[in-house]
This record gives C-alpha cells, structure tokens and sequence, in this order.
C-alpha cells in the first residue's frame, strides 16, 4: 500500500476514534447548562480514570466551581450526568420524587453479588430493604451490643500489648480489626480470638477488603457503558469475593442447621426469611406494585456481602477520621474524654445502650467528622422516567444520572461557616435544627439511606469509649498536616492509613 493511503487510513481511524469519544460532549452545551469543558474519551474525570485523586474530590471541586447553578452538567468518561447542587431541588429528587430515582445505577450479575441490598435493581431492592428494615430497629441492637462490647474489651487487650512497644502506629490499620471482628460475630457468630497478623482468618478478611474496596477499571467501563455488566451477566468483583462469601454462608446455614438460633444476629433474620422460601413486598398504597423474591443462595449471599463490606470498612475508615481530627485538636478530645469519664462514672463503669444515649458530645464529635469526610461520594441515583428538573427546562433522560455532592455542600461555606473548621458545636440540636434536611448526608439521603446507619453508630461509638476510657491519641512526627485520599480506594479513605501516637491515659 502507498504511503500516502496508510497515512489517509491513519488519519481516517484517528478522526473516528476522537469523534466517537467526544461525540457526546455538546450535550450539556445544547441544553443551555452550564459545566466544565469535557476532554475527549476522560470527559471531566481524567484525574480519577488514571487514580491520581479520588473521584469524589473531583465532583467536589466541580461543585464549587459553580455555586451560582442549581444543575451542572458533566461528563463521567463520555456519558452525561447531572449534578444537582441546590437543597430544595435534592430534597424534590431524593426524597419527593424517590419513586423515579429509586436505582443507584449500579447493576450487575445477580449470580456475581449483584443482588445485594446497596446495587439491586428497585424491585429487588424494596423486597429486602422492607424485610431486612427490622434488623437494625433499637430492639435488636441491643440484643448485639454484648457482643460489640465483647469485640472491644478484646481490642483493648490488643491495643496495650502494641502500644507496650511503640506508641506511632496506623491508626486505620488497627481499628479496621476491631471491625473486622465485631462484624464477624454479629453477622455470621464467628469469634476472632487472635487480632494479630498471624490469624489466617485476619489475612483473608484483610485480602477480602482489598478485593472489595480497591477501584478497578470496571468502574469507569461501567460508565462508558452502563449497564453492560447487567447485560453480560458478569461481576464487577473477582470471582474470589463471591465463592468466599458463598463458602461462608453455606457454612453458617450449615452449622445452625438451617435454622435461626437464638444469637438474634443477621444470619438468624436471613435463616427466618429462607424458612419462608419467598418474601413478599408489602405494598404501602393501591398504587404499589405487588412483587416476590425467591430467598435463593445469591440473594442470600449478596446480603451477607454487603453486611460485612458496609459494616467493616466504612466504621473503621470513619473512626480513623475522627481520632486524627481529635489528635490535631486536643481541647476537644479533652472535654470529650472529660464527658467519657463522666458518663461511664454515673453508669457505674458500665457501657450500656443507655450510657452511649447519654453521650451527647460523643454524637456531635462524631457527626462533625462525618461532615467533613462523608464516605461516599458523589451519591447518585438512576432516571427511571423522563423527569423535568423543577423550575428549570432541564429534563434527565431516562436511564440518565444525577449525582449530589455531599462533600461539596458539607464544605459549603453558605451552610457550614469556617467549613474546614473542626466544630463538634455545629450539631447543637438547635444549630442543627435550623438547617435544612438536605444539607447534611453522611448515610446518603431519601429511602435509599444506607439501612445499617444504627448498627455503624453503636459500634463505632462503643470502639471510640473503649479506647479513649484508657488512652488519649497524639500526633506523631509521621502525622499528614492534612490528609490525603487514597485514589484506590473505592470510599473516601485516607492514603497509608493516618500515622499517630497511642498513649496511655494517667
């Protein structure tokens, strides 16, 4: 072939490639929105495709690039999306109109732990949503929180026997085996005796985690083409994860014999549920759809999935938050250790559901960590129908998503002043109060919260009492100035786990 007609079909492909990577990129443009100018193939997310920053700094930083616009349009790789930034319209979206935004947008093979309680499609997911709601009710927590309570005595023990040798350690590292343990008794009545390293069953959990929360590239093929996993029928985890998760659950079902016990736990709700061998969804109004769901292995095994992969991680990341934020802010972490003391005094030494009630200063500490660091970021929701943005000509598409930046609007100056300030004040009942619903979403918002908001509070709470009854948390010489995102983390986590001092209290 000549050189002139290889350079041509060069040329040819070249062009046809730019064009099918950009051939999306006026949407937003022809509808009269505004939004940060795309580049071909990344759209506006190059900096995460390549894992050089978490994707929820990128949607946070494009919040703030606009705080006049009540919509943004961007481009996640070449699909449009929507950010919604005012409170009023996520408020019509989220909560009003949840019935057209009821899908996460996230499907992929049932079969592969697709059919879990956080990724279902809208009709899986209002069966088990209903049915699992019961689980995390006070009632039931507090039939658990003995043996929360347990999992942190036997932490304790293990932060003592460290702490005798060094004090700096990684301080998500080491509150991710307190999880890891609370989650495997309350969930599937394993008791992890050894935390250290040599446990086996601490290395598998820990590989498990990595599996789990370590970003792949099925995130951004996914959004080059959503709902191609669906459509192919495969898992956007390893095979590894869901034969694990398979192999553990039968082995449960196994060991109680098929039939709940008296441990009250999540695998007894699942054994109550699988007596029934399908469950119905209740229907609220004459206008509800009546639906079932078979309790078939995968729907069970995806349950157990999810329980262990929300329970874990997000309690241990969001612990490791807060004892950096106390470590760089010691008048408050003395008068929350003053209120620990107090409290735990008054309740004669005992850590009860009602103790934890009483600690008022320990919510606020905790709910001002969560504003600054929400996990997960942007939230999103699927179009189910063509559906007019309120007060705006703008119509998403269906099957189209929007995001909210919860990090954006919890760093929102408008709502929170001083927003990077550490304020624990700003969850007063009566400064809370006076703001709007919208403006604080750590667990998501609407019916699609996350549904073990309750279970995560208590046991990171009863985890922070244990430890700060007997230790105090330092900065160390390794302590980041400011923390940094790990870009490989599917959550907002931080990199290398936050360097600090453990000291044992006078």
């Amino acid at each position: 072939m000549e050189p002139m007609y290889i350079t041509l079909v060069i040329i040819a492909v070249i062009y046809s490639l730019y064009y099918y990577f950009t051939r999306t990129f006026k949407y937003w443009k022809d509808r009269d929105v505004s939004g940060p100018e795309p580049i071909p193939f990344f759209g506006n997310i190059k900096q995460s495709a390549l894992r050089r920053q978490h994707g929820g700094e990128i949607t946070t930083s494009i919040y703030h690039q606009y705080p006049n616009d009540k919509v943004v349009g961007i481009f996640r790789m070449t699909t449009p999306s929507l950010l919604i930034r005012d409170l009023d319209l996520i408020k019509q979206v989220m909560i009003k109109d949840f019935d057209e935004f009821s899908d996460r947008g996230i499907e992929f093979s049932k079969e592969g732990l697709g059919a879990n309680l956080f990724h279902a499609d809208t009709e899986t997911w209002r069966v088990l949503r209903q049915r699992f709601t019961p689980l995390f009710t006070s009632g039931k927590l507090k039939n658990m929180m003995h043996l929360m309570v347990e999992r942190g005595d036997q932490f304790i023990k293990y932060v003592e026997h460290i702490i005798s040798n060094q004090a700096e350690h990684k301080i998500h590292n080491l509150i991710q085996r307190y999880t890891l343990a609370t989650i495997a008794a309350c969930a599937f009545g394993i008791d992890i005796d050894d935390l250290t390293d040599k446990n086996p069953i601490i290395k598998t959990l820990h590989r498990i985690d990595r599996e789990i929360f370590t970003q792949t590239f099925a995130t951004e093929i996914d959004l080059m083409y959503p709902g191609l996993f669906k459509k192919l029928n495969m898992s956007i985890f390893p095979k590894y994860v869901s034969d694990f998760f398979t192999k553990l659950t039968r082995s449960v079902i196994s060991e109680r014999q098929g039939k709940p016990t008296n441990r009250r736990d999540f695998m007894d709700l699942i054994l109550e549920l699988r007596e029934k061998k399908e469950i119905q969804y209740m229907k609220r109004n004459e206008s509800d759809k009546e639906s079932y769901l078979e309790m078939s292995e995968d729907i069970i095994t995806a349950q157990s999935f999810i329980f262990f992969g929300a329970g874990y991680e997000t309690s241990a990341t969001t612990m490791s938050f807060l004892l950096y934020l106390l470590a760089k802010n010691p008048h408050i972490q003395e008068k929350l250790l003053e209120e620990i003391d107090k409290t735990l005094e008054n309740h004669d030494g005992e850590l009860t559901y009602d103790t934890i009630k009483d600690m008022t200063y320990l919510n606020k500490v905790f709910d001002e960590t969560l504003r600054l660091f929400p996990l997960v970021e942007p939230l999103q929701r699927n179009a189910i129908v063509d559906y007019k943005i309120p007060g705006t000509d703008v119509v998403v598409r269906k099957n189209q998503m929007v995001l909210v930046s919860a990090r954006g609007i919890h760093h929102d100056p408008k709502y929170y002043p001083n927003p990077e300030v550490f304020d624990p004040e700003r969850f007063s009942p009566d400064v809370a109060a006076a703001r709007h619903p919208c403006a604080y979403m750590p667990f998501g918002v609407g019916p699609r919260n996350c549904i073990g908001m309750r279970f995560a509070k208590m046991q990171s709470r009863i985890c922070i009492i244990k430890l700060l009854s007997k230790f105090r948390v330092e900065r160390s010489k390794n302590t980041m100035e400011e923390i940094k995102f790990d870009p490989m983390r599917v959550v907002i986590a931080p990199v290398d786990g936050i360097m600090l001092n453990i000291v044992r209290r006078k």
